[in-house]
């Protein structure tokens, strides 16, 4: 018989989540942060392990989100920012490098990182992805900290 193993039911670990968000399209973020708290409230985390730290833009989510993850504390990082297709290539580099540097932080540091960067071409398609008619990506984000650490809580305990 097949054994199937989830993180969406289960004990977490002790430890603090942090939600680092971008402040740049600010109302857009400051929706995804609403949702990430609301997803690791309603998974029974309480105020004194959320930590909630603002950057100024996509490009700094990096730098922040390795350095809280090098704190023995922190058991996972949500990442929040929006970045919006302009005249240029622009949005094209640094989605691809903060989405590149986010997966190998993970992978090195084995502690989830939750992607919550939205990378749409328009203002439209960040409203609907920040609490609009697609949902909240503050709330998806979040959610798969929450199952990773679950998941990887019970194969530690066999």
């Amino acid at each position: 018989m097949l054994t199937e193993i989830t993180g969406v039911d289960g004990e977490l670990p002790a430890g603090k989540i942090v939600i680092i968000a971008s402040r740049y399209n600010e109302s857009i973020c400051d929706s995804l942060v609403r949702g990430s708290v609301e997803t690791l409230t309603n998974a029974g985390l309480t105020g004194d392990v959320i930590r909630i730290i603002r950057v100024p833009g996509a490009w700094e989510l990096v730098m922040s989100t390795a350095n809280q993850l090098d704190l023995e504390d922190v058991i996972g990082v949500v990442t929040l920012g929006c970045v919006i297709k302009g005249e240029t290539t622009h949005d094209e580099h640094i989605n691809r490098a903060v989405s590149d540097a986010l997966m190998k932080l993970g992978v090195e540091t084995r502690k989830p990182i939750g992607f919550g960067l939205l990378t749409c071409n328009t203002l439209e398609q960040a409203l609907q992805r920040s609490g609009g008619t697609v949902g909240n990506k503050g709330n998806e984000a979040a959610e798969a900290v929450i199952e990773l650490l679950r998941l990887e809580r019970k194969l530690a305990a066999g």
